[in-house]
């Protein structure tokens, strides 16, 4: 029998990141959690506790000794890193942030979040993934590609910046068999939907929101092998929003 299969996930505690957590183990996966909260015992999943590390992804000194503890939690290899943990910091109003507005210690939580945490983590446990000829998978966001009237700048940005990491990563971690894509969500039905995007769901070709576990399947799908010669690449799994 093929030993059990691991995967890391990052922002693992709601929506998309949760409902990751039950495909993956509904595939017989053993799935290491990393959020800012302790273990949330609510966590209908098998060995949560111990399979959770707490860590704030928004300090780099955290993320960085956070790798000795995942290691710790590994037996030598990882087959797969998902990094969804995402920060999209709103105005007292609750709307978005744009450039002008911004505050740069803002941008920089941001970014360490969206944008540093993902390569600090892949970097750090490069040769795991190695061992197991795993996969990343980098969570980007429709607001890499447009502007969105939800997303403010820092995210939006730092969303691209992520596609482009894909990029590099792809080419930097193919030699050891690892792959790195990424997946693009648009309007997917979670707790953090902004009012309004009803309205944006109208002119969306399939006219309906996602659910999280339409975005976990295609999370999966490229951690499997069934996408064995997909790297380098962002999918979209919005409805069409990009067209």
């Amino acid at each position: 029998m093929a030993s059990q299969k691991t995967l890391l996930l990052t922002g693992a505690s709601r929506g998309i990141g949760h409902a990751t957590v039950k495909r993956f183990s509904a595939e017989g996966w053993r799935v290491l959690t990393c959020s800012r909260q302790p273990f949330d015992p609510r966590c209908p999943w098998p060995g949560g506790e111990e399979n959770h590390i707490q860590i704030d992804l928004g300090d780099p000194q955290s993320t960085i000794e956070a790798i000795e503890a995942i290691r710790g939690k590994l037996e030598g290899r990882l087959d797969a890193l998902v990094n969804n943990a995402g920060i999209s910091p709103k105005d007292g109003e609750g709307g978005r942030l744009n450039t002008l507005e911004t505050d740069l210690r803002t941008w920089g939580k941001v970014f360490h979040v969206n944008f540093f945490a993902p390569i600090v983590l892949a970097r750090g446990l490069k040769d795991e993934l190695s061992a197991a000829k795993g996969a990343v998978v980098n969570v980007t966001s429709i607001a890499g590609n447009q502007i969105h009237p939800f997303a403010g700048a820092a995210y939006s940005t730092s969303k691209a910046a992520l596609k482009a990491l894909t990029r590099e990563m792809a080419h930097d971690f193919g030699p050891m068999g690892v792959r790195v894509n990424a997946i693009a969500p648009g309007e997917i039905e979670t707790s953090i939907l902004s009012p309004g995007t009803e309205k944006i769901v109208e002119t969306l070709p399939l006219r309906r929101l996602g659910q999280p576990s339409e975005v976990a399947d295609v999370i999966f799908f490229l951690c499997s092998p069934e996408s064995s010669y997909v790297t380098g690449t962002e999918i979209e799994v919005n409805a069409g929003q990009h067209v």
